[in-house]
């Protein structure tokens, strides 16, 4: 979020980083980079297959770039890089196309470094789901969208913006907008249709250095789709479900008839019924871009955004005593016995009763919306052959309403549930800077790219909450759902302040080796106010602190033989403890959650770009860790450490077959987490897994006379995982399989406006799995349930 300026200084810019992140206790770099002669043989690469979820290549190379996307030749050092805030991955006038791979490891990510690499020569693990394989893997939500990647979990009901990556979840996986950061993802982070984005990229492991405080697990960010110059092309889709969903979009872009002037826009729809009974989402989504280039050396673009979110909401189902329920007990859901967090009643052995596996316990006036606008507008000015400026401003808006009950939680005296209300609004107003120099160099014969950033940002959050939680007890079975009740308010401002400075860094020693590091100085102020129902201060408030965090990564890549790259890196990153600017009170010592990763891992591109593979081990390690408990409440839970190895291949052996899947093992536990009466240290966190597997195939039939046929199938398990810290009730392991078809239709005299059609069919779990999909730690008394088998239709077409 902020500022961002790039410089790429020679010689005196390595030695001073590597002197600065010795001072830092950085260690010796590990990093990663790509030569010439893995470039060269990706040009054989086939387009691409899928693996964490098949990636598409951005188009290249084909059309004159637009202003916002500035990817750069990562093998040509007279290039500068792209701006972290590059609305998408094509190149820039004159830099040559770069090949797809299985895993798409050629497109530029702005959001893993801001040295314009691709995957390949960043020494981090990074994936591409591109907008290609979001449309053959039929991922219609972000939500979808990541559980493609690999070892990455979530919930499957929309409302639940939850991710976990690398043993870490919530607040501690970042999530931005086109390179922005808006705030804490459990705070912040919307459910999006897909239809307008360009691609979603994921950068794991500690990642401040490139989207600042809370990049423990890693870092997702959203790139909307962005103008090209060429011909004009149209795309739209219109889609159904078995639960009476509905989805439509409709987007175009190309250039005007005034020269330098390039457009896009896009506008999608959707209402998707929940699976849980009397829940849906409504999402619209409109983006928008003007790309101007005034000169060959300078351009301009002008951006919008507009979101708007409105559900009626499932907030979890609650956790029974297996006497209770009987012959209406499940097994393989849920495990475990449980003494109830809100009430204390001892559950003994739970269970999910199957008579509420469709059951809202939500009240009837319930609702959740949200309002979002973005503008932004910059410019890039190329002042040498090897010196770039890029420049953009934002602003970010939004508005959140909660308005629901949120705690389902079973009484063992009553044999009722007991519910309680819970109500939030937020009024968020972001405004922010990046400013970014590119500098590329040559010491002693060596290339050399150093980026600079400044970035800057003040952001207003106004949370008026509730003061009052109105509760009662309803049945378990056929609850009369009611209303939300008398509401009072309370009401919490926050107040940051933030300056970035940036410092990126590659030396390629050798055409085959390269040192890559980074710095970030992020000094930043928190001002917060919290008042009663009657507009008194409360004790404590209010108050201002400032934080002064200093990370980075330090790292080599290596080609040790064509297309197989060995990288390895150690990065840091900071948040603040609580991941929540609203949660802790002032007698809590409000201060810095550090993290450091070190990394490792392989990159091959082989069999003449037909099959590539990635391999990473990992060992994080976060401190003054607090962690979530019933009720709103924080403990501190000393550190979290978190081992891991993640392994990811593709293959297209012949045209006609795509093969790939991806596997994580995770080692994730508290250290130094004790308190009165007890000890969690050893346990795992909730929602952690120890073992994620995403596979699939397609086979797509190529006879003459026949129109091109798909067929296609995925699996997909998560292992174990738990409700709390006390570890005491496991959310049990599930394996869910999809299915699909499609056929393309060519322009035809059948079809004459239409280059191309494509109609999917595609069947969602299944089998029928019954399974919990996720935990809120905060309501530990209930589970958010997976999506049961459901068929859909689509029809989509270009032209």
């Amino acid at each position: 979020m902020g500022l961002s300026v790039r410089l790429q200084l020679g010689s005196v810019s390595l030695s001073a980083l590597l002197i600065a992140t010795d001072v830092l206790g950085f260690g010796l770099v590990d990093a990663q980079a790509q030569s010439p002669s893995s470039s060269s043989l990706s040009a054989n690469s086939l387009p691409p297959v899928t693996v964490d979820a098949p990636q598409r290549q951005s188009m290249v190379g084909q059309t004159r770039p637009s202003n916002s996307q500035r990817g750069r030749n990562a093998r040509t050092n007279r290039n500068p890089r792209p701006s972290t805030t590059a609305e998408a991955s094509p190149q820039s006038q004159g830099q040559q196309q770069m090949p797809a791979t299985p895993l798409n490891t050629n497109v530029v990510t702005p959001g893993a470094s801001r040295l314009g690499l691709t995957p390949r020569e960043t020494p981090a693990a990074v994936e591409v789901v591109g907008a290609d394989t979001i449309r053959e893997q039929g991922y219609h939500t972000t939500i979808d969208t990541v559980k493609g990647a690999t070892g990455v979990t979530a919930g499957d009901a929309p409302n639940d913006v939850s991710f976990a990556m690398r043993g870490f979840q919530g607040s501690q996986v970042n999530v931005t907008y086109n390179g922005i950061n808006t705030g804490p993802t459990a705070f912040t982070a919307l459910t999006m249709e897909t239809f307008n984005l360009d691609r979603v990229e994921f950068l794991k492991g500690p990642s401040s250095l490139m989207s600042g405080q809370g990049a423990v697990g890693g870092a997702v960010n959203y790139v909307t789709k962005a103008p090209h110059a060429g011909p004009i092309t149209n795309e739209a889709f219109v889609g159904f479900d078995s639960l009476g969903s509905i989805r439509t979009g409709y987007g175009s872009g190309g250039s005007t008839n005034i020269r330098g002037l390039d457009y896009r826009f896009d506008i999608s729809g959707a209402k998707q019924n929940g699976f849980i009974d009397d829940t849906y989402t409504r999402n619209l989504h409109f983006s928008g871009q003007l790309d101007y280039r005034l000169t060959e050396a300078f351009k301009v673009f002008v951006a919008t955004e507009y979101k708007d979110y409105n559900a009626r909401v499932y907030e979890g189902t609650p956790l029974v005593p297996i006497a209770f329920s009987g012959p209406f007990a499940t097994t393989g859901i849920v495990s475990g016995t449980k003494v109830s967090d809100y009430n204390g009643t001892n559950l003994g052995a739970v269970t999910i009763d199957g008579r509420t596996l469709k059951t809202n316990y939500n009240v009837l006036d319930n609702h959740k919306t949200i309002k979002e606008s973005w503008a932004r507008g910059g410019f890039e000015w190329n002042l040498t052959n090897d010196v770039t400026l890029i420049s953009q401003v934002y602003n970010y808006n939004a508005s959140r309403d909660w308005y629901n009950n949120e705690v389902s939680a079973f009484n063992a005296a009553s044999n009722l549930v007991d519910r309680e209300r819970f109500f939030v609004h937020h009024n968020q107003n972001l405004v922010g800077s990046n400013t970014d120099i590119t500098w590329n160099s040559n010491i002693l014969g060596m290339e050399n790219r150093l980026v600079t950033a400044l970035e800057f940002y003040h952001l207003d959050f106004t949370r008026p909450g509730a003061a009052n939680f109105p509760g009662d007890q309803v049945p378990l079975v056929d609850p009369s759902r009611g209303y939300y009740g008398q509401l009072t308010t309370q009401r919490q401002t926050a107040t940051i302040d933030s300056v970035a400075f940036n410092l990126e860094d590659r030396l390629k020693i050798t055409p085959t080796f390269a040192l890559i590091g980074g710095l970030r100085f992020n000094p930043f102020s928190l001002e917060r106010t919290s008042t009663n129902v009657a507009g008194v201060s409360k004790v404590g408030f209010p108050y201002t602190v400032n934080f002064q965090p200093v990370t980075g990564r330090i790292g080599y890549t290596w080609e040790a033989i064509p297309g197989m790259t060995f990288y390895s890196q150690y990065a840091t990153a900071s948040d603040v403890s609580a991941g929540m600017i609203f949660l802790l009170s002032p007698t809590q010592p409000l201060s810095l959650s550090p993290a450091r990763s070190y990394e490792t891992g392989i990159k091959n591109l082989l069999w003449n770009g037909k099959a590539e593979w990635t391999f990473s081990a990992f060992d994080i390690e976060r401190s003054n860790v607090y962690t979530a408990q019933a009720g709103q409440l924080l403990n501190l839970a000393g550190k979290v450490k978190s081992q891991g190895v993640e392994f990811a291949a593709a293959v297209r052996p012949i045209p006609e077959v795509k093969l790939w899947g991806n596997v994580t093992y995770l080692h994730t536990r508290y250290a130094d987490y004790d308190f009165a009466g007890g000890s969690f240290s050893g346990n795992t966190p909730p929602n952690i897994p120890a073992v994620v597997v995403n596979g699939g195939g397609s086979y797509r039939f190529l006879n003459p006379g026949w129109l091109p046929v798909e067929l296609g199938v995925s699996v997909r398990h998560v292992g174990d995982r738990y409700t709390t810290d006390a570890n005491t009730v496991t959310m049990r392991a599930y394996t869910t399989v999809d299915a699909f078809a499609f056929i393309d239709i060519p322009k035809s005299p059948t079809f004459p406006t239409f280059n191309n059609t494509r109609v999917a069919f595609r069947v969602r779990n299944l089998t029928d799995t019954k399974y919990a999909a996720w935990g809120d730690p905060f309501y530990p008394d209930q589970v958010f349930l997976g999506a049961p088998r459901t068929y859909e239709l689509e029809a989509s077409f270009k032209f």
